[in-house]
């Protein structure tokens, strides 16, 4: 396949992709579109930033525009399911520009937005609704949306969308559409509840897959550092203080990480924003675009609220913290080298961390090369520390008993005090057994999917320094 002229497209369609600078199809899109147009179920498996958006939105917005229908008030005719707000907003513009010249309308309606005006959005029919599984469910229960005239249905980022625990979500979705339907299904992975979901919601599908699930963009150059918890921070401030990082992505476990990143930064002079499950929908949308617009030069989120951060020349991206989930590193560092560019992926690992970064490597078949920490860093607050403030808030002092007296005033009697011992002292009452579950010793946080995540309380031990920071 030399061109995107080959697969028959509308003369607008053309004309959008070459005004975007789209030349030849990548993999994805060459293996994908022709079993789109022909109508075919689909299930793709391919990495974010391969190009699978366009491979499903050029081939929907093709057949939409062949047979043009009166739209419906309250329906639409291709329904896409995205995990996150931010990857709605991503894909409902790549279906704008791609559309130019066709006259076809597309929405995106998703949560921390007003409803209302989605419903007015949604009054006269769209053609193209791109929706997270939650918010769509709301516009149905308020009769909003009907999905009785869906004849495409696409499930982005299915693996994340069940992570997210949106399955019965998803369930009860796929019951309101139409039986005669083209599902079109994608995700970065196949474990065994994606290969169940494809089995149930698809029929006789085409499986193509792009590149193995596991491996990475060749142009990324990986790195690791050991580093103790105590002086992370120190070493992310050494990093940023130099200007060749000139767009970094970093990325935390947690959306309380994600801030104190942040305070810490800004504290230190480097402008530096947030993104995460706690920001409403306009602070998101406001630090991605001062992060895209080059306002700002470091961007700080959580694995969740990524998804669907699409921002050409990110030089380097940074783990603070290492994920618990493997494939999430494969997500994370592919945000860099994108479109061609080359880019840098730096880990910070700390010594409870070694097993994810073991996992890490085994899931990439790849030895991440271990670079230098720089010598004479400052130790500063333990991260742990304010883990534990957030996780468990401070006790407070149970109120001192009144001092007893035979009558409170309503003729209640007190029960007496205990005589004291020949030494004065009164005896202390056996303290009450308790009947529920042991509460855990370990603090818990939790992570932008809203699920638990435990806090360990080892001590970081100092690091013997092995040589200047060399950046690359």
């Amino acid at each position: 396949m030399t061109g995107f002229a080959e697969f028959g497209f509308a003369a607008a369609i053309l004309q959008a992709l070459a005004a975007e600078g789209y030349e030849n199809p990548t993999p994805i899109q060459t293996q994908a579109i022709p079993h789109v147009l022909a109508g075919c179920d689909l299930c793709g498996i391919a990495q974010t930033g391969t190009g699978k958006t366009a491979a499903f939105a050029l081939p929907i917005l093709h057949r939409l525009s062949a047979s043009p229908v009166r739209r419906a008030p309250r329906s639409c005719r291709a329904l896409v399911l995205s995990p996150t707000r931010e990857l709605a907003s991503q894909i409902a513009d790549s279906f704008r520009s791609y559309s130019r010249g066709l006259r076809l309308s597309t929405a995106a309606v998703f949560g921390g937005v007003s409803i209302g005006g989605q419903q007015r959005l949604l009054a006269p029919g769209v053609d193209i609704l791109v929706a997270t599984p939650g918010r769509l469910l709301d516009l149905v229960d308020r009769r909003s949306l009907n999905l009785e005239n869906v004849q495409i249905l696409v499930l982005d980022e299915a693996d994340r969308m069940l992570d997210l625990g949106f399955i019965h979500a998803l369930r009860r979705i796929v019951k309101l559409l139409p039986r005669e339907r083209q599902t079109l299904l994608f995700s970065a992975t196949m474990p065994r509840a994606i290969a169940s979901l494809a089995a149930d919601y698809l029929d006789d599908p085409v499986d193509v897959a792009v590149t193995p699930v596991a491996t990475t963009a060749e142009r990324i150059d990986q790195e690791v550092v050991f580093v103790p918890m105590p002086q992370k921070r120190a070493l992310l401030t050494s990093l940023l203080d130099d200007p060749g990082l000139e767009r970094v992505l970093i990325f935390t476990r947690t959306k309380h990480g994600a801030d104190r990143v942040v305070r810490h930064l800004t504290a230190h002079g480097i402008d530096a924003l947030a993104i995460h499950g706690n920001k409403s929908q306009p602070q998101r949308e406001r630090a991605l675009a001062a992060f895209r617009g080059g306002h700002i030069r470091v961007l700080v989120a959580t694995d969740i609220a990524a998804r669907g951060i699409d921002v050409d020349a990110v030089s380097h991206v940074i783990n603070f913290e290492l994920p618990n989930v493997p494939e999430d590193y494969v997500h994370r560092i592919g945000r860099t080298a994108r479109a061609g560019a080359a880019g840098m992926a730096v880990s910070f690992c700390s010594d409870d961390e070694r097993p994810y970064l073991r996992d890490i490597e085994k899931l990439t078949r790849l030895k991440l090369r271990v670079a230098p920490l720089p010598t004479n860093l400052p130790v500063t607050e333990h991260a742990e520390t304010d883990e534990r403030s957030i996780a468990r808030p401070a006790k407070r002092p149970a109120p001192r008993p009144a001092a007893a007296k035979s009558d409170n005033g309503h003729g209640t009697k007190r029960a007496p005090m205990a005589p004291a011992s020949p030494s004065g002292v009164r005896p202390r009452p056996a303290p009450a057994r308790r009947t529920g579950p042991a509460k855990t010793p370990h603090a818990q946080v939790r992570d932008d999917s809203g699920l638990p995540a435990f806090v360990h309380r080892d001590a970081a031990g100092a690091s013997s320094s092995r040589g200047p920071w060399r950046h690359r």
